[in-house]
């Protein structure tokens, strides 16, 4: 496991379009057809990562409570299941995430929104721009801070109310995606 950031994608940018796998319905899904109509939450994880692991039952809940209020969250697992196995498609389809985790298996969409870390989230407003990009919370394995989404929530309740998002935006901090060789 390598410590590593997030890198940060530029507030504003367009959320890069794509089409991957959800393991356990075996649908092709597009992110138009999963966007919320007001607002999405796209999250690179991982199976094996403590630091996912570490917030995946606040994930759940956090996810639970905006769901209703038109913010749909997406998963995306990318990393090298040669290397990972515990990442592939077949144990992401086990995971009971209320909402979907796809497989990015080319790794283009994780390279196209520059993804560097598990968890790493972006937050996309209503016309798919990026608006937050960071930690869930200050959790980490073994820190002593309960978990407890509040960086992520603190921002999709600002895109809920219309607010600009004023408090610093820190990066993400897990285990680095692990890519494949070129």
């Amino acid at each position: 496991m390598v410590l590593t950031p997030s890198n940060m994608l530029p507030l504003g940018t367009k959320a890069p379009d794509f089409t991957l796998p959800n393991p356990k319905t075996g649908e092709q899904c597009h992110l138009s057809d999963l966007t919320g109509k007001n607002g999405t939450v796209i999250m690179f994880i991982s199976n094996h990562c403590p630091y996912v692991i570490h917030i995946e039952q606040g994930i759940k809940d956090v996810a639970n409570t905006y769901i209703d209020r038109g913010i749909h969250f997406i998963a995306i697992g990318a990393n090298n299941v040669l290397t990972h196995p515990a990442d592939g498609p077949d144990k992401i389809a086990e995971k009971d995430y209320p909402f979907p985790y796809l497989y990015d298996e080319s790794q283009a969409v994780a390279k196209a929104y520059d993804a560097a870390c598990t968890p790493d989230i972006y937050m996309f407003d209503q016309e798919n721009r990026c608006i937050y990009r960071g930690q869930f919370d200050a959790a980490r394995p073994n820190n002593g801070i309960a978990v407890s989404g509040e960086d992520l929530r603190y921002a999709l309740d600002c895109l809920l109310a219309q607010k600009p998002l004023d408090k610093e935006q820190k990066p993400s901090i897990g285990c680095n995606i692990k890519w494949k060789e070129q």
